[in-house]
């Protein structure tokens, strides 16, 4: 016996507005975090989603550039076909891939820490901003237990 998926037909969109790209890094630890950080905020099925290991420095690094062009066809895919105003990007505490991507354990120092993910997002939002005046840009920083700050 085969497996049948059932999706609601009201929910389903294959076009129309939407509120935001979400840039989001690939960690298991953080995927049930993340969603139930977008419910918390109104965003159920009004986000579209790319993941990326890194987010922000995912998006920006020399390390894997098909990952900087999967990036910016995502973005432009998200204005044509969803017409979003905005992009979130949401970093987090740990993250693997900037100890893999920058040689480093930032998570042994939190301030240093901080510091790092700011300057990605800042560098990746301002990157967006010029290339999309017209976009919102949200940056985030996530936690472990699932509490996010603003970076700005």
């Amino acid at each position: 016996m085969g497996l049948t998926w059932l999706f609601p037909v009201g929910r389903l969109r294959a076009a129309g507005q939407t509120e935001a790209l979400l840039l989001s890094c690939m960690d298991f630890r953080l995927v049930d975090a993340t969603a139930r950080y977008m419910a918390s905020r109104g965003l159920t099925d009004k986000y579209d989603h790319i993941i990326l290991a890194g987010a922000a420095l995912g998006a920006l690094t020399d390390k894997f550039p098909s990952w900087n062009q999967t990036f910016w066809d995502h973005v432009g895919v998200a204005i044509d076909l969803h017409e979003i105003h905005k992009v979130i990007v949401l970093d987090h505490r740990d993250c693997g891939a900037y100890k893999v991507i920058l040689g480093e354990d930032f998570a042994k120092d939190p301030a240093k820490e901080t510091a790092i993910h700011a300057t990605q997002l800042k560098r990746l939002g301002k990157m967006i901003q010029e290339k999309y005046p017209a976009l919102e840009v949200e940056l985030l920083l996530m936690a472990l237990d699932g509490k996010v700050e603003g970076i700005s």
